[in-house]
Formats: structure tokens, sequence, C-alpha cells
């Protein structure tokens, strides 16, 4: 069977939230695998710029070198996203998102460098709510009728809306809305004529969580805690212990059957066995 990853970060998604709110895809992924909760690093502020970061090298900031959300004095040419790794290991990748700097060069980006299919929607420009529906749109089409074997969909409407009315209905409500997405894009997955003889893992994940009145950035209770949700080939019944944003990038290496040539210096492990290398196909 031909091996597949897709990694979907939701921006600032608090746990006890998602937890309330109708999340019927992330439930049943988590149904089927599971879900962990875990605190943030301390290096660095509970923004997004420093824990994608972290999702996509399997860093920490003092070593990627990402504190904020300005990348300057990153480090990423040394230390490249995981998928841009395994683009250089003759696999192909799928990224789409809605926050410039993971895909563009605004604000010293881009995170992710050069994937082998990229769609961007500006959420400032369209609006976070079309620009993720743009986003889930692209990522089905290609995941649905593409061969990709690592892909990367981010959704960042829940962190907008809590930054602009707080955490409360308008902020449940977007949540919701990205779980739909999450099921549109899932859902293409499923339907791919040859599934049945295709290996998917799937996560979900977010960044970081939010003050009751919306922002974040330091440590109460739901600003540090982010959460990480799995299921799939390769995947068992409970999450390991470890947990955290840098267990994504190991993991995705894992799910391709690369051994971890270069990467020995990651901070996180899988949270799979590591494979027999994947056929590329």
């Amino acid at each position: 069977m031909s091996a597949h990853i897709l990694v979907v970060g939701i921006d600032g998604v608090r746990l006890d939230t998602a937890r309330a709110a109708h999340t019927p895809h992330l439930d049943t992924i988590e149904r089927e695998g599971w879900l962990a909760e875990f605190e943030l690093s301390t290096d660095a502020p509970t923004l997004s710029g420093p824990t994608w970061a972290s999702v996509a090298t399997g860093l920490w900031p003092r070593v990627h070198g990402i504190y904020g959300n300005v990348f300057s004095g990153h480090r990423l040419d040394a230390f490249p996203d995981v998928f841009t790794t395994a683009k250089r290991r003759g696999f192909t990748t799928f990224v789409g998102a809605s926050w410039a700097p993971l895909v563009t060069t605004a604000y010293g980006g881009p995170m992710f460098a050069s994937p082998s299919l990229l769609t961007f929607a500006d959420g400032h420009t369209l609006g976070h709510d079309a620009a993720d529906q743009h986003v889930a749109d692209a990522a089905a089409r290609a995941l649905g009728q593409g061969t990709f074997h690592a892909s990367f969909v981010y959704l960042g409407e829940p962190d907008e809306v809590a930054h602009e009315l707080g955490t409360g209905a308008e902020y449940t409500a977007a949540i919701e809305r990205a779980d739909r997405r999450l099921g549109q894009v899932l859902d293409a997955v499923r339907a791919r004529p040859r599934h049945a003889e295709e290996s998917w893992t799937v996560l979900v994940v977010t960044d970081h969580g939010h003050r009751d009145e919306g922002g974040h950035g330091g440590r109460s209770r739901w600003e540090r805690t982010a959460w990480l949700a799995a299921c799939g080939a390769g995947i068992g019944a409970t999450p390991p212990a470890d947990v955290s944003h840098v267990s994504v990038a190991p993991t995705v290496l894992a799910v391709l059957g690369q051994p971890l040539i270069g990467e020995s210096h990651l901070a996180g492990t899988s949270l799979i066995p590591e494979r027999h290398p994947a056929t590329v196909a």
C-alpha cells in the first residue's frame, strides 16, 4: 500500500470550547484514534509563529529561531519544514493555508518553502471564513484527485474570530465551520478511487488557545493548552506520553518510511513506529 499523511492545522482552538461545540469529524478522529492535550513550549510566547514552526520543523523555538509572528532571525534554511524534506526525498506534497507568513514572503516567511502544490487564500483580504473555505475546496480537489504523499491544510478562522469577538458563540460557530471543512477534506480522501489500496494517517493539531475575552501570548490555562488528534494507519488506541507540537514532523517522516537521516536533531519522536521505506507512486 502507498502511504499518505494529512496534517490539518486549525488555529487557536481552545480544547474546552471544542469539546462543547458540535464537531463530529474531530470526534470521529478521536474515537478512531485519540486526542491528547499538552502545554506549549516555554521557549516563546504562546503565539502562532513559534508553534506552527515547531509543527513544521519538529524543533523548539530556541532551535528554529521563530519567537513571534514576524519570522525575522529564523533558521528555516538550516532546519526546513518536513514537507520540504519529504519533497527532496522524492515525495509529492500539498500545502494549503490562509495565513500569509506560512506560504508567502510576508513577515519573513514562508515557513513552508516549496510544496509540490500550493494554494493560498489571504484571510485578511477575502475574509477568514471565505479564505478557509477556498483552502478547504482546493485541498479537497487536490487530495481527492491527485497523488500527494504528505499534505498540510491550515484553517485560521477560529483564531481570528476569537481575537475580534472573544470566545463566545461566534467563536464556537467558527470552530464548527472548521470541523465541517475538516470533514470536507476527509470525505474527498475517502472518495478516492484507490482509497482501499492506500494507507492514510490523519493528524489534526491546534497551535494555542485563547483567553476568555480573546487573545493569547501569555501562560494562562487556556492560552498555553494545545491538543493533537490522530487516527489511521499506525496510530494506536492511546496517545504516547510525550505528544507535542514537535511530534508532527517525525511522524510525517515515519509514515513515509523515512529514517531520520540528517534529522537526528529533531526534538520530538514519531507517534507511530518507523516503517519500511514507502513506495513513491
